[in-house]
């Protein structure tokens, strides 16, 4: 397909998913827009205790809540999702995708109803890292058949494609659609000063749980020197925010808790920021402050980080590793210069490559690819 035309999907698209985040609903909506037979959600409620933030509704997608059955916990933990051969049933789609997620019982039956009528499933998912431990080649023969159940493949980032391959899925089947949360940005990046105008100031944005490892970002800024310590802003909320403020207290007094803010409402943080930095696991809020210019540090995580955040515009540091991060942060607030480059780099990737204009290109080219006619 031309790049320049915009993308459909001809025929009804299912979409099955465990829970609805609300990060998603961007997307979604964007591919519901993409397909001209309708899109309908599948999708319930996460655990108690689970911290996603969810929704029950979307603006042009249908959505229709799932019964999920939650089983056993941690490393055993299973999801059975009830109503989902009824919802088949009665919205009729031409392709169903669903998630690459052998814990969820509920996907065999979905897929074994779309290919009794002679229609496509295509599963979606972050990638399958090798299994370690004495059940390992237990597990990763599952998976392989697990797979092998889908028409293709649509893999969250390059890395998770090589690990499907891995596991011998057929390679001209497995397709990248790099994660994306915010559209191609509609204008320029805010122009920052060649210096510092006072302290630099490092923006977080993002739920606050323990694995986030905010706490070690306080201890990282409060262990630089003091010419470049910066202005904190810690923009979310979350079930360690009460600890985390009484750490600053003691730590590092020069930080502000701003809440949890969405949409435009984060758009002035944005600005204001030279550094983005997301010390813990997670965060699809790197892509959106890439969208405003800024120069990132994440810690590794499951593949997602690899194709946002490279050499020229951030740096990837190991996960909890509080000396990695205070040596990253001292590198990039001492080259002022060299930090606004990576800025402009940051800009360009998501204005050229990662967005999720792009990432519904990809869903719509796999979807028109692998669709077949309804009996």
């Amino acid at each position: 397909m031309n790049r320049t035309e915009t993308a459909h999907f001809s025929g009804r698209l299912g979409l099955q998913q465990r829970v609805l985040p609300a990060y998603r609903i961007p997307f979604f909506d964007a591919l519901a827009k993409a397909c001209r037979g309708g899109m309908s959600l599948f999708a319930g409620l996460p655990r108690p205790g689970e911290a996603i933030a969810t929704r029950d509704s979307l603006m042009v997608a249908q959505y229709t809540p799932a019964q999920n059955v939650h089983l056993l916990g941690g490393a055993l933990y299973l999801c059975w999702q009830r109503g989902v051969t009824g919802w088949l049933e009665s919205w009729q789609p031409d392709v169903l995708i669903v998630e690459a997620n052998p814990r969820y019982l509920a996907t065999p039956a979905a897929v074994r109803w779309m290919h009794e009528r002679g229609r496509a499933v295509i599963a979606w998912g972050l990638g399958a890292p090798a299994s370690g431990g004495t059940l390992a080649g237990v597990r990763q023969k599952r998976r392989r058949q697990y797979l092998k159940q889908f028409e293709a493949l649509i893999s969250y980032s390059q890395r998770g494609a090589e690990e499907y391959a891995a596991l011998g899925y057929p390679g001209e089947r497995i397709f990248v659609a790099a994660n994306a949360a915010a559209s191609k940005p509609a204008t320029k990046p805010p122009a920052r000063p060649a210096s510092f105008s006072g302290m630099p100031r490092i923006l977080f944005v993002g739920r606050l749980q323990e694995r986030k490892r905010v706490d070690n970002l306080l201890r990282a800024c409060a262990a630089l020197q003091k010419p470049i310590q910066p202005s904190l802003v810690i923009v979310g909320d979350g079930p360690v925010r009460a600890e985390l403020e009484a750490l600053a207290t003691i730590v590092y007094p020069h930080v502000e808790f701003a809440g949890e803010q969405h949409g435009a409402e984060l758009a002035p943080y944005f600005t204001a920021a030279d550094l983005f930095v997301l010390p813990g696991t997670g965060g699809l809020a790197v892509q959106e402050a890439m969208a405003y210019g800024l120069p990132v540090i994440v810690a590794r995580g499951d593949g997602t980080q690899d194709d946002l955040v490279r050499e020229q515009n951030g740096w990837q540091i190991p996960p909890d590793d509080l000396p990695a991060l205070t040596e990253t942060l001292q590198t990039a607030l001492t080259d002022v210069g060299c930090l606004r480059k990576m800025g402009a780099e940051s800009y360009r990737i998501v204005f050229e490559e990662i967005n999720l204009e792009r990432m519904v290109e990809v869903f719509v080219g796999v979807l028109e690819r692998f669709k077949t006619n309804r009996q």
